[in-house]
């Protein structure tokens, strides 16, 4: 029996899985089998070229919790999670001759290392389906062309709201899945780089520095029930925070430094996929029609507009994006090793920049607002390169987005679309804004 191939990628969910609604159709259509196959690449175990690890403790451990949860909700519909470790462009070719597969069905992503790995696939003779499902709004919807995009933020989100766009409806779970292949455990054990534990996948065990609990201060404790990764936190997370008061203070609360319930921190469970933006923003709406909008509610919406916004940048200008220079003139940016160093650990002198980076590498979490504050102070206090800076939030970041971690640091740094030269924020300033009391700074610099 010939065989649907869907390869989860960052959309560990059910819900609102168009990608996978075509998959489980093919099968259909087809009288196919359907496997499904998360991979994790060793590039993410590997050292990057500043010198630490491109996938770090925090996220390694939210992402196999999320596993975790996707094989269980998949146990329950009669099917399984097919784990891999290897280089994708080996282990999915090698994965569907085993089982007769010959289509390939996957999300899109429109960022550089994303889209040479499809191409690979399609180079080995796969045929590969990929459908766009991250955004609020789809790329065909917009009311202008990719390659004609406003190049600020501003213009892009006042035509979609001029034009009353809206998302589409997300799309509910299934209910009913294709079976999966017949082939028995006995064989998946000989196949190179399975497993059938997420943890062993993905070394959390072994990581240095792995933490059973999360840090007692954390801005999101994502070892606790109530934050841990995957698709059931995700969606019982949405329905606790859209309760009065929380989203109509969002846009008042939005810049605190603490607190757990000052932003809506989403943004880990968006970045796995566990959470869609669609089901969100369903929710979202459902909320404003009883309990009526606001400022609050219409900046959560502002906030997802900024997301759409960095994944559409990456359709228009692509590898571009992770260039020295970005897509500014200005001259390829210096670095300084041992400041660096000093930036990640803490270690500048400057305490709000010291607290933040503490914070973030003993949670792997930190507020926008600071996030803001520690990426200026690197670039233009520092002046070390950006790309370092965006490197270590990937390997420190629970939550990390490859679009929207490239967009924020090429706009602070300058080197994106904003017409402004650069986005320096005077840590004084910040200080005296966010933190007066220093309430945040002993809180991660008494230690």
């Amino acid at each position: 029996m010939h065989t649907t191939l869907f390869w989860f990628r960052n959309d560990l969910r059910l819900h609102d899985q168009r990608a996978l609604k075509q998959a489980i159709e093919h099968a259909q259509t087809h009288q196919q089998a359907l496997l499904l196959v998360y991979v994790h690449e060793p590039v993410q175990d590997e050292s990057t070229v500043w010198g630490f690890r491109r996938m770090g403790a925090h996220r390694r451990r939210f992402v196999a919790d999320t596993l975790q949860d996707l094989q269980n909700t998949l146990h329950a519909l009669g099917q399984r999670l097919v784990m891999l470790h290897g280089p994708v462009t080996e282990v999915l070719p090698a994965c569907a001759r085993l089982v007769q597969a010959d289509t390939v069905f996957c999300e899109d992503i429109a960022a550089p290392e994303e889209e040479a790995q499809v191409q690979a696939l399609i180079d080995a003779g796969l045929t590969v389906k990929t459908l766009w499902q991250s955004s609020l709004i789809e790329p065909n919807a917009l009311p202008f062309a990719a390659e004609d995009m406003p190049q600020v933020f501003t213009e892009f989100r006042q035509r979609i709201e001029s034009a009353r766009l809206q998302p589409l409806a997300p799309l509910p779970t299934p209910t009913l899945l294709p079976a999966p292949p017949s082939e028995p455990s006995t064989t998946w054990k000989r196949f190179p780089g399975w497993t059938e534990d997420a943890f062993t996948l993905l070394q959390v065990h072994t990581e240095d520095n792995a933490q059973e609990d999360a840090h007692p201060r954390s801005n999101f404790p994502y070892t606790q029930a109530s934050y841990r990764g995957g698709e059931a936190s995700a969606l019982a997370h949405l329905q606790s925070y859209l309760t009065p008061p929380w989203p109509d203070r969002y846009k008042q609360t939005r810049n605190a430094l603490q607190g757990q319930h000052t932003s809506s921190h989403w943004s880990p469970w968006l970045a796995t996929g566990a959470l869609s933006a669609r089901r969100i923003w369903a929710d979202l709406d459902a909320y404003e029609q009883q309990h009526g909008s606001n400022d609050g509610t219409y900046w959560l919406w502002f906030e997802l507009l900024w997301r759409d916004n960095f994944r559409m940048l990456h359709l228009q200008h692509g590898p571009q994006l992770y260039a020295a220079r970005g897509l500014s003139n200005l001259p390829k940016p210096r670095h300084f090793p041992k400041d660096f160093q000093r930036w990640c650990q803490g270690q500048t002198g400057e305490p709000i920049v010291d607290a933040g980076m503490r914070e973030l590498a003993a949670t792997g979490f930190t507020s926008n607002r600071m996030r803001q504050i520690v990426a200026s102070f690197l670039v233009h206090d520092l002046s070390c390169d950006w790309r370092a800076g965006a490197a270590w939030f990937e390997s420190q970041l629970v939550d990390f987005d490859v679009c929207s971690n490239q967009g924020n640091w090429l706009y602070v740094s300058g080197r994106g679309t904003d017409p402004r030269v650069g986005r320096r924020f005077n840590p004084t300033k910040q200080t005296q804004d966010h933190d007066p009391q220093g309430r945040f700074q002993k809180a991660w610099l008494s230690n």
